[in-house]
């Protein structure tokens, strides 16, 4: 079976989903699938010039506001690197992101199409200050995941609040298979260690979203009760000045340590006690299963699919959002306890290689692909994956595992919190 992974960053681009679904073409390479990657290089802007056609909502009538207008000649310069570059047959494109979706089902259709929406742009750009909430951007974006169920095969997201998002959004959100994200124990395994003063990570962009000026403020409380630490922030972004200007006013310069962008930070992170994230918003989260396979303690904010994957008391701590005195409470408890901190970690460990192995997301792309290759071969007269070529798609169906988590994930987990900061509009999140 001849799979194609249309995804928007380049495999090499650092962090995020891309670095993610290279993983998955191993396995599957390896199960002597015939998968290949595709995606647009950062070199290609304003070359297309054809417009996509939308068929659920007047797209073109949002031009004029910057994230739009980018958007959009994005869409026409995927769509003219797609057709310049691709001219062979597969039985199906798994896309990873809304453009190469729409894209792929344009240039294709006639060959089934999987689409992961694996986060929401437009909650991003609106956290970071740089869209309004319900304004034409924001109401462009959203309008995007009604134009993906209404074109792809078949909808996957992450995590099951986040479909719970995209439920306002599309007719059948029950139609949305979740699973979560999927890593390689190869890469995030425990290292033994002793640290005599809790040493604290946490891995992100740095943009207002991932919530660090949180993270500082109860660090800044924790100092003023005496206790002793040292917080590693790796990642780069646009607000690091910002940030490194906040730990001096607080206080706490000479106890952070900013690394700035870090290529493979799974190779550092086990080396550390206590993995804490206090994201304002996140689909998923894969940087807390990636800690967790490193054995360190979990602390996050109930949000997203951090509260799939945190269960308050048991695998880690959970905080409200935006809650710097309750931030500081919970990294009180795992910094002054080491037994309590140890048996945290390794539920999470557990929990972690039991629902976010690899192998059993594997299982599960493999079963949605071949139930969706074997509708397309069901329809009328086979299928040619060239430009406008051929067999009629249809629906697959695939299980989803339960909520209570004995479920795999989706993608291959890479480090996505230290992804390239500051990427251009239309490439800052990897999905709307």
């Amino acid at each position: 079976m001849k799979v194609l992974q249309a995804l928007f960053f380049p495999p090499e681009q650092p962090g995020g989903v891309s670095s993610m679904v290279p993983y998955i073409q191993e396995r599957f390479l390896k199960m002597g699938w015939d998968m290949e990657l595709f995606s647009i290089p950062k070199r290609v802007r304003g070359k297309g010039s054809e417009d996509l056609e939308f068929s659920t909502f007047d797209a073109y009538g949002y031009r004029g506001h910057p994230v739009v207008d980018k958007y959009l000649q994005t869409c026409r310069d995927y769509l003219w690197w797609t057709r310049m570059r691709i001219n062979k047959r597969y039985d199906l494109i798994h896309a990873h992101h809304p453009i190469p979706a729409l894209v792929m089902k344009k240039l294709f259709p006639d060959t089934p199409v999987v689409m992961t929406i694996h986060s929401s742009y437009e909650r991003e750009l609106a956290l970071n200050g740089r869209i309004k909430p319900d304004g034409p951007e924001h109401r462009f974006l959203t309008s995007l995941y009604g134009e993906l169920e209404a074109k792809v095969d078949r909808l996957l997201t992450v995590s099951y609040s986040f479909r719970d998002y995209l439920a306002p959004h599309v007719k059948n959100p029950a139609g949305i298979t979740v699973i979560p994200n999927g890593f390689d124990e190869k890469r995030f395994r425990p290292v033994s260690h002793e640290n005599a003063i809790p040493q604290l990570i946490t891995v992100c962009r740095l943009v207002p979203a991932k919530g660090l000026d949180i993270l500082l403020r109860a660090c800044a409380l924790l100092k003023r009760r005496d206790h002793t630490f040292v917080l590693h922030i790796i990642g780069d972004g646009p607000i690091r000045q910002d940030l490194e200007q906040l730990a001096a006013e607080l206080g706490i310069y000479d106890d952070t340590i900013f690394y700035g962008y870090m290529l493979h930070p799974e190779e550092f992170m086990p080396f550390f006690d206590i993995f804490v994230l206090p994201s304002r918003a996140e689909a998923f989260g894969s940087v807390f299963a990636e800690a967790a396979l490193c054995l360190l303690a979990l602390v996050g904010t109930n949000v997203g699919g951090i509260a799939e994957q945190i269960e308050d008391g048991v695998n880690g701590l959970l905080v409200p959002p935006d809650n710097p005195e309750a931030l500081a409470g919970a990294l009180e408890k795992v910094i002054s306890d080491p037994s309590y901190r140890y048996n945290l970690a390794r539920a999470a460990w557990q929990k972690a290689k039991r629902d976010y192995s690899l192998h059993r997301v594997i299982a599960q792309l493999k079963e949605v692909y071949l139930g969706l290759a074997q509708k397309a071969d069901d329809g009328p007269a086979g299928r040619e994956a060239t430009p406008d070529g051929a067999a009629e798609a249809a629906g697959g169906a695939a299980p989803e595992a339960p909520r209570d988590g004995a479920m795999d994930p989706a993608q291959i987990g890479a480090a996505e919190a230290s992804a390239e900061a500051g990427a251009d509009v239309a490439e800052e999140g990897e999905a709307t």
